[in-house]
């Protein structure tokens, strides 16, 4: 069950007692993020993501776990980890994990340095279609694979009555099981930067179809 919501008030979070509960904040990232325009919007997007999860937090519970894709490591070492890689994300981490929450890696490293590479090569243009199916058809199950990893060990840490946040892509496919509360934090900057997103693959694609006719011209 998921649901997208900003904040509960207290008779509506009363039915979520004794329940586990993951919030799940979307992890988003612009592929020019030093642009005035789509910084302002990432800046808006967190600061509002931390709004909604306090006041989640307040109504369902102190978050007790934290998970973050792309982590392999617990604690203080999967803290690094972030900071290394996600320097918008590792403020909002580090501050729920001086407040008491604990870092839990949701990650194999096998699968995921699988998944890294597959996507790699996809992005190449190959030869050989027979190849390129095979490599699709490998990276499909290793996303299975992947997701399914992800959603077991979050279903193995949170208990009864506690409370786990999961900060993952945009898009992601994991399917959580049946007795855990999902709740969707959606911060308005959330559909500002799809709307940018989408202005801007579409301005990228118009400058790559004029540059091919000039150069099919020349």
């Amino acid at each position: 069950m998921s649901q997208e919501l900003g904040r509960l008030d207290r008779p509506s979070a009363l039915q979520f007692v004794g329940k586990k509960k993951l919030l799940l904040l979307p992890l988003i990232q612009a592929p020019n993020a030093d642009e005035v325009e789509v910084k302002e919007i990432l800046d808006r997007f967190w600061l509002q993501a931390e709004q909604q999860i306090d006041s989640l937090s307040a109504a369902l519970g102190p978050i007790q776990y934290v998970f973050h894709e792309t982590v392999t490591e617990d604690g203080e070492p999967g803290l690094k980890q972030l900071e290394m890689f996600s320097s918008a994300s590792y403020e909002m981490v580090k501050n729920k994990i001086e407040s008491g929450s604990s870092m839990i890696s949701v990650e194999d490293p096998e699968l995921l340095m699988e998944n890294l590479d597959l996507r790699r090569l996809l992005m190449m243009p190959l030869s050989s279609h027979n190849v390129a199916v095979r490599i699709q058809d490998w990276f499909s199950d290793n996303s299975k694979s992947r997701n399914e990893g992800i959603a077991n060990k979050i279903k193995d840490c949170i208990q009864s009555n506690e409370v786990g946040i999961l900060l993952i892509s945009d898009g992601h496919q994991v399917q959580f099981p049946a007795d855990l509360e999902v709740f969707y934090v959606a911060p308005p900057a959330l559909d500002e930067f799809r709307q940018w997103l989408q202005i801007w693959v579409q301005k990228q694609r118009a400058e790559y179809s004029s540059q091919v006719q000039t150069d099919s011209a020349l």
